[in-house]
């Protein structure tokens, strides 16, 4: 999967780094890859655990990103990436990411999800994927951010 990769939560920092990540995608003139993550529990030993309603559940979250992928869409106009693909996955969002970015040309990330603490500046999988990623990582600040 080369081009860009952006993640997205359905969170506003998702929002923004998805909006990003489509104008960057038109004007490199490459696909981009919309991934949304339907978080799987961990278990005592510290494997994934998958559950049979896991797949309808990431189909869910494959359909919202869909409207929201739509939406923004809708808002560029003309300035379009050539390719958007909506992908959902059951797994660990930092993994799944980290595994995205092994054929990626680039990973956007916003700078805090969903989960976690607001006071933090930067979230838990934005930090690990800026760490760990097989490719340039854009972490895209909340817009308040100065």
């Amino acid at each position: 999967m080369s081009g860009i990769v952006v993640g997205i939560d359905g969170s506003a920092h998702s929002r923004r780094a998805l909006e990003w990540a489509m104008r960057e995608a038109a004007i490199r003139r490459v696909p981009l890859t919309v991934i949304t993550v339907h978080e799987i529990s961990v278990g005592y030993w510290g494997s994934a655990v998958g559950y049979p309603e896991d797949h309808a559940v990431a189909e869910h979250a494959r359909q919202a990103a869909q409207v929201e992928v739509d939406k923004v869409l809708d808002q560029l106009g003309e300035s379009r990436p050539e390719s958007v693909t909506v992908q959902s996955v059951s797994g660990v969002p930092t993994e799944e990411l980290l595994r995205a970015s092994r054929d990626a040309d680039m990973i956007v990330v916003g700078s805090r999800g969903a989960g976690g603490f607001t006071y933090l500046l930067m979230g838990s999988v934005s930090t690990r994927v800026a760490h760990h990623a097989h490719c340039p990582v854009v972490v895209i600040p909340p817009e308040d951010h100065g």
